[in-house]
């Protein structure tokens, strides 16, 4: 799967494929990267890609022109915007966006996108937080890291998606490693006996109290049809 990167700092995000598990995942060709810096399209003498919003505003938007051009100049990828006004992005979308063949993320700057580039070139817009970054390039190293451990071949080992938070709409549970008693603070001790079916219900259980607990948002979703059949 190639990973196109429309960004004016392609120094930002081309370290992140170096090492660990992202790094094989290059080196054995799973994973291709393509950086295209706008500037390259640019035809003003200093190489500019930003200009003052037209009706006022405080602070520069990309220019269309640049970005326009560096769109052009990839063929058949899927393009993908972050802004504010995306959907959250999700695990299902990192699972979804993994059969494709070439996704292109445009990292925005300074105030964002000339709208027009979105409206014409872009494919998906997506949010991964209410908040604002500096640039779009750290959030499409997050999506393109989820969307990435999805490939065939890049984990180690494969069953680790299985067992992850949110593939079965709730967190993952609770982990332990040796020892068994670090400080006075004991690992679950059901862990130990062997019995894997006891062991896959406690661990149910337990991925279902953590939800409760720091996503009270995602066990409501999981509670919720439960209720309503037995209205019925």
């Amino acid at each position: 799967m190639r990973f196109n990167f429309i960004t004016i700092f392609p120094n930002l995000v081309e370290p992140y494929f170096k090492d660990s598990i992202l790094g094989r995942a290059v080196n054995n060709s799973i994973v291709k990267l393509k950086f295209i810096n706008p500037r390259d399209f640019s035809n003003d003498k200093h190489l500019k890609v930003d200009d003052y919003m037209i009706g006022g505003g405080a602070g520069l938007l990309m220019k269309p022109e640049p970005l326009f051009e560096a769109i052009n100049s990839l063929k058949d990828t899927h393009i993908i915007y972050l802004t504010p006004s995306g959907k959250k992005f999700t695990q299902n979308d990192a699972k979804r966006l993994s059969k494709l063949s070439d996704v292109t993320f445009i990292c925005g700057r300074y105030e964002g996108i000339d709208e027009r580039i979105i409206e014409e070139k872009v494919n998906e817009v997506f949010c991964i937080g209410d908040f604002i970054l500096t640039g779009g390039e750290l959030g499409a190293l997050c999506m393109c890291d989820a969307i990435a451990r999805n490939l065939n071949g890049v984990l180690g080992n494969p069953d680790s998606l299985e067992v992850e938070s949110f593939e079965e709409g709730i967190l993952e549970a609770p982990s332990f490693t040796k020892p068994f008693v670090y400080q006075g603070l004991s690992a679950t001790s059901a862990f130990l006996k062997g019995n894997h079916d006891k062991i896959s219900v406690l661990k149910n259980n337990m991925a279902l109290c953590k939800t409760r607990f720091f996503r009270p948002d995602l066990y409501q979703k999981i509670k919720s049809p439960k209720k309503q059949k037995e209205k019925r």
